[in-house]
Order: structure tokens, then sequence, then C-alpha cells
């Protein structure tokens, strides 16, 4: 419960600061900063070297891939087939196809199941979501866009970003079974405890409502693909053809339930893929995602 209160609380702190006069508009961003850059690579850090690897994990990586390309293959025929524009179908495919697995993800997760849920969060996140935004989606941004992807940029990018070394640094560790030091991983876990609190903040200073956009009807139809369809595909997927049942499971299928990536929006908005309804997408898409994400979260207790 008091998890709930804290993601509630900082987020709702955010929406009121939005309000004061005077408050830097884009003081987000040096939060969204210290949360990708301090808190996230923090956490990997402390949690991956001590995962005990096996096939089940395939599971939670391969969710954000498939989650992506169903996407993709979705927007890309039905746009064709109903003459939108290339910049619309980009923009969905970018914020539908993306979900917000670690700024909502993991603070959500570790309320509903404890900080070992995390692990499986991560694994969600960092080899999977991270790297499909970092790869994919910026191939999709350039081609809708009518721009031309640096291959060689794509590729420095991922390699330099910081949870990225964190995460091939703590895969290397996990392998070699090296342990941190007991002082150096409470710091660690310190750092990453704030990942909850700057992270909801960010989210609460970002959120935007307009009941008046023309978008409405693709910001419904992106919503409803993101928070209902995509879960339902990974949960026929995962449980009734895989047979799967365990709780990673029941994690990575709230994870991919999560309203769209605020990353994805950021893309789509620096390429020009309609930034209004990107910021839609994430403005309504985090309020109604706790609804849904309740749903799904009774869904899965019955696996």
């Amino acid at each position: 419960m008091n998890n709930f209160i804290i993601i509630f609380f900082f987020l709702f702190l955010g929406l009121l600061l939005q309000k004061v006069k005077g408050f830097p508009v884009g003081f987000y961003k040096i939060l969204n900063k210290i949360v990708v850059y301090v808190c996230l690579p923090a956490i990997t850090l402390c949690h991956i070297p001590k995962i005990k690897w096996s096939n089940e994990l395939l599971f939670p990586i391969g969710a954000g891939w498939i989650t992506f390309i169903l996407a993709l293959a979705f927007f890309h025929f039905l746009g064709k087939r109903l003459g939108w524009s290339n910049k619309l179908i980009g923009c969905l495919i970018l914020t539908a196809g993306l979900s917000n697995s670690s700024f909502l993800g993991y603070p959500i997760i570790e309320a509903l199941f404890g900080k070992k849920g995390l692990e499986t969060a991560i694994l969600v996140d960092q080899p999977g979501t991270f790297v499909v935004v970092s790869t994919l989606g910026v191939f999709v941004a350039a081609f809708y866009s009518k721009g031309t992807p640096d291959t060689f940029g794509i590729i420095k990018k991922i390699i330099l970003f910081p949870p990225f070394i964190m995460f091939v640094l703590a895969c290397l560790m996990n392998v070699y079974d090296y342990e941190l030091n007991l002082d150096l991983e409470f710091i660690l876990l310190k750092i990453g405890s704030l990942v909850t609190p700057l992270a909801l903040l960010s989210v609460g200073l970002q959120l935007s409502f307009d009941r008046k956009s023309r978008h409405l009807k693709f910001l419904r139809l992106g919503l409803l693909f993101k928070l209902v369809l995509v879960p339902v595909v990974i949960l026929v997927l995962y449980v009734f053809i895989f047979n799967q049942h365990s709780e990673p499971i029941k994690i990575t299928i709230m994870e991919t339930a999560m309203a769209p990536m605020i990353t994805g929006a950021i893309l789509a908005s620096t390429y020009g893929l309609k930034p209004k309804l990107s910021s839609m997408m994430v403005g309504f898409g985090i309020p109604i995602s706790f609804l849904t994400l309740a749903i799904w979260y009774f869904i899965v207790s019955f696996i």
C-alpha cells in the first residue's frame, strides 16, 4: 500500500507543479537524465548479477520485441489500407509499440510483486524494450519521416548508453559469478530507490490533456492496441500456447500492459511524427493504464 501511495503522491505532485508560476518548464528533462543515467544503471548493476539464467528468461526479454513487431505490422498494414500518412503510422508504431517498462513499470511492479519482481522487470526493459527503441525504434522513426537511418550512429548510441553499458557489465558479472562489495551494493540500492519518486514526478510534470483534438480517434485506437490487445496476445502466446504459468510470466504480461513509453513518444516528436498525438498517447495513456493494469493484475492472478 505504501508503494501505491508513493506512486500517486509523486504523480499528482508533478501535476500540481505544472500550475506553479515560475516553476521551470523543462525540469522534467533533468529528472529524466538522473533516472536514465544514474538510477537505472544502479538498479541494473544490483539485480542482473544475481539472476539465475534459464530458458524461461527468454520470455520476458522477448516480450518487448514481440510487442513492437506486432505494432509495426498492425499499424503499417492498417494505415496503408486506410490511407493514413506515414507520419501518423510511424507515430502509432512508436507509441503503441513500446511499453513504459521502466519509469512506470519499475515502481508498479515493485508495488505489486516486491523487489524480487524488479529482476524480471529489468529483463523486460533493458535487453527488451530499451534495445528495441534504440534500434528498431530509431529505424522506424527515420523511415516514416522519410529520413535515412544512420546505422553507425545507432550502434554508437547503444554502445555508449549508460544503462546498456551497465547491463553488459552486469551480465559479465553474472557469468563470472562476481559479487559486489556490500557497501557499494548498499549505495547502489539507495540510488536505485530514487527511480520511483523521480520517474513519477517526471511523468506528472509531462502529463497534458486535450479533449478537443482531431487525433482522438487515433488516440483511442492506439491505446486500445497498447493497453488491451498487446497483453492479450502475450497472454495467449505465453500462457496458452507455451504453457507458462510462473510469476515472471505474470510480471511480463503486466509490463506489456503498461502505458506508452515516454522515450518512444519523444523519439516520434523528434522526427516530426505527429508530436501532438504522441504527447496525447502518453498524457492520456498513463492515467487510463492505472485502471487497465488493475484489471490485468486481477486476470494474471488466476494464471
